[in-house]
């Protein structure tokens, strides 16, 4: 199955890309091959181009705090594992408290790192960390594999206590949607979206053999599914076929 995440919000779409960057940067990072690392270090950058927003860490507490409070309400259900309840909040107190112990903006560590913002200056050219452009950064390149991953991973750092904690609040967020198994009529599928439910993520996942891409749009009010299929000149098309699919709405 193919899964798809449609945000319905700004923040939710921020996390995701964040979540996507550091999934790259940790493969990158991983593996030992000079290129593997330049491209680690373009996606670095690309990190704190996302995460520039002044507000992000504090709306990231803010979900943590909502997240710990929604968490503490089912104690004493007997439904839940209270041992496994309590290490969640703990996990939630936890982020929330290295977040609040961090100075400055997120990222700041690498910004203040001059070495670094050359290289990052000179990257958004094409071309533009050649050896004759970034002499010490061709040389940086050449050091052996453990002393660049070493480098590497002291550089991500600065952005651990925020990789943990959208962690685990896309992860709560993903775990509270209800899966049900629904529709394309001719390719089109349309909901209403219940007005007591503040849905925050839309889950969709289809047989790659169908060979279609959903086109998604979604409010506050409702949802739409468009199946399109690439036409004979690469255009993609809506697909007028019954298509099932899974769909998860996240709240």
């Amino acid at each position: 199955m193919i899964l798809f995440e449609y945000p319905f919000n700004e923040r939710i779409r921020t996390y995701l890309r964040m979540e996507r960057l550091l999934d790259r940067f940790n493969e990158l990072a991983g593996r030992t091959t000079a290129l593997d690392h330049h491209f680690a270090l373009v996606t670095l950058f690309e990190l704190l181009e996302v995460s520039s927003r002044s507000d992000l860490k504090g709306e990231i507490m803010r979900d943590l705090d909502r997240q710990k409070q929604h968490l503490a309400s089912y104690r004493g259900n007997p439904a839940v594992e209270e041992s496994m309840l309590n290490q969640m909040i703990r996990t939630a107190e936890d982020c929330f408290l290295r977040l609040e112990q961090m100075t400055g903006k997120i990222g700041q560590p690498i910004t203040e790192n001059d070495w670094l913002m050359t290289i990052r200056s000179r990257a958004a050219i094409p071309g533009g960390t050649c050896e004759f452009d970034l002499p010490a950064y061709h040389a940086w390149l050449h050091l052996p594999e453990s002393q660049r991953q070493y480098a590497l991973k002291g550089w991500i750092g600065a952005f651990k206590a925020v990789e943990d904690s959208i962690r685990m609040l896309l992860s709560l967020l993903r775990n509270s949607g209800h899966t049900q198994r629904v529709s394309a009529s001719n390719g089109q599928f349309q909901q209403n979206l219940p007005q007591n439910r503040n849905f925050q993520l839309l889950r969709l996942s289809i047989d790659p053999n169908r060979k279609v891409v959903p086109e998604i749009s979604a409010n506050h009010l409702m949802v739409a599914v468009r199946m399109m299929r690439e036409d004979v000149e690469g255009h993609l098309a809506l697909h007028p076929a019954d298509i099932d699919f899974q769909l998860t709405l996240c709240a």
